[in-house]
């Protein structure tokens, strides 16, 4: 009996220890359905300065890079204000779905960005990135409201945004660890 509550603890232990060693960016996820909206909160911490984080956020095109986005290409700027057209392609229940959006980025200092879909295939989708500097890591937070406009019911696409937020939100943190950023580069 003894042997196995050691080897039940044992098997736990390592469990606790490879979802830690799993996860080296701390990434956090939730995702709350109200009234067919999707609230969605991620957080994550990479060993780069305020300035690198704020550059990897505002290189619009290399978005590109992550799953799902087949396209991301700067259509103006102006000032603070960054207009970015979007394509994206998803698979849902083997159903292909291709999401079109322009989404306007407002850059604030070095710490802050607030984007909103001004056109594009979703109903709404705007939210926020904010940096806190936290020692030798910068803390990358992410706050977003999407409405989908979709004939698939909203616990299916639910399902999917639970179960693949996650892993795209550690492949970006990924990402931004392993960029080279230019030895000189200003910060505001």
């Amino acid at each position: 009996m003894k042997w196995i509550f050691s080897a039940t603890l044992f098997l736990c232990c390592l469990q606790v220890f490879a979802q830690e060693s799993g996860n080296p960016f701390d990434v956090q996820t939730t995702v709350n359905a109200i009234d067919g909206r999707f609230q969605i909160h991620a957080s994550y911490l990479v060993p780069i300065n305020l300035c690198n984080a704020f550059a990897f956020l505002s290189d619009y095109e290399d978005a590109k890079n992550i799953p799902g986005i087949t396209e991301s290409k700067v259509i103006s700027r102006s000032g603070n204000r960054v207009r970015v057209q979007r394509v994206v392609e998803e698979q849902i229940l083997f159903i292909p779905i291709e999401i079109q959006s322009v989404i306007e980025y407002t850059e604030i200092s070095n710490r802050y960005l607030s984007f909103e879909q001004i056109s594009g295939d979703t109903k709404l989708y705007k939210g926020t990135w904010r940096l806190t500097p936290d020692k030798e890591k910068t803390l990358f937070r992410y706050e977003s409201v999407v409405e989908p406009n979709s004939m698939i019911p909203t616990v299916v696409i639910e399902y999917f945004i639970k179960n693949s937020i996650r892993s795209r939100f550690e492949l970006m943190a990924q990402r931004a660890a392993q960029k080279k950023f230019p030895a000189n580069m200003a910060c505001n």
